[in-house]
């Protein structure tokens, strides 16, 4: 059998390490019970999932701090990526086809990718594969709570608010309000994260009085939200969900840290259906106000 080959990773491998990812999720998704079909087994679906993501792949490959790639005769058999964002690591994507699991390929990947050392904080939104939770509690990150999707079809509602709601245009000063209120829930800015997320999804900035209470994002795929009142969350959901269904989405969904508690009793009482398949942060030290926020979707990163 042929050795296997690291190298950094570059853009250009961008559907190569999709396709790892999306053969070692079917796999995973198999082992935790579900029958349910994945975009893995629909050539035409596997297609769509690309065109979706490709986007997030380059983004991420583009402003990677560690990127690798775990090659056998030249077919990339695993890779993993971590960004850096204000001197916090956060570990965006590690997978091995199936084929090569248990073999010390992703032992490799993760010691090349996420480093014990140089960050103030290191992060991972991670699933409960217990080969890979096993990895990262060694590594030295520790769960810290679950993650759950809501999903179901959007309809028109009306939840009343104070809030004025305009639609972010890019520039510096909408950069550091942002920043500001990442600063203030997170612990650390993300420029790069949002200046590709208004590329991808359009970008709401929420007012009280004229001050800045928190942003969030709509599109095919929504979030991040995050917003100084919690209590604010099922004005801003409505929002959300009524800008999908005036757009004529057959689904909406959220990434929900199940410690908001806020936004889980409104999703709940809408018939929100939580997906089977969850994921949890897992972080070297406790940070960050989730109560006061809501994922990425998908959860590659915060």
């Amino acid at each position: 059998m042929n050795a296997i080959n690291f190298r950094s990773g570059t853009v250009a491998d961008s559907y190569p390490i999709f396709i790892v990812f999306e053969e070692a999720l079917a796999d995973l998704i198999q082992r935790f019970g579900s029958a349910g079909p994945t975009s893995w087994q629909d050539p035409a679906a596997l297609e769509q999932m690309w065109q979706e993501r490709r986007s997030m792949y380059e983004h991420l490959a583009r402003t990677a701090a560690h990127f690798w790639v775990a090659e056998r005769a030249g077919q990339i058999v695993g890779f993993a990526r971590s960004i850096r964002r204000d001197d916090v690591l956060e570990l965006t994507e590690f997978f091995v086809r199936p084929g090569e699991q248990a073999v010390g390929v992703g032992r490799e990947l993760l010691t090349r990718a996420f480093p014990p050392d140089g960050a103030k904080r290191r992060i991972i939104v991670a699933s409960f594969d217990l080969r890979a939770q096993a990895r990262y509690l060694k590594a030295g990150v520790y769960p810290r709570f679950p993650v759950y999707y809501f999903g179901r079809a959007p309809e028109i509602t009306t939840v009343p608010t104070d809030l004025t709601i305009e639609p972010i245009t890019v520039s510096p000063e909408r950069l550091e309000i942002l920043a500001a209120l990442d600063q203030s829930l997170l612990g650390h800015r993300r420029d790069a994260d949002h200046t590709w997320l208004l590329t991808d999804r359009q970008g709401f900035l929420y007012y009280r009085g004229g001050q800045p209470v928190g942003y969030g994002y709509a599109g095919l795929r929504s979030g991040p939200f995050a917003l100084l009142h919690p209590h604010d969350f099922p004005a801003v959901l409505a929002h959300t969900e009524n800008q999908a269904a005036t757009a004529g989405r057959a689904h909406f969904g959220l990434e929900v840290p199940m410690v908001n508690r806020s936004a889980v009793e409104y999703l709940l009482a809408r018939n929100f259906q939580m997906d089977a398949f969850m994921a949890v942060l897992m972080s070297d030290v406790s940070f960050g106000r989730f109560e006061h926020y809501i994922f990425t979707s998908p959860p590659f990163f915060l």
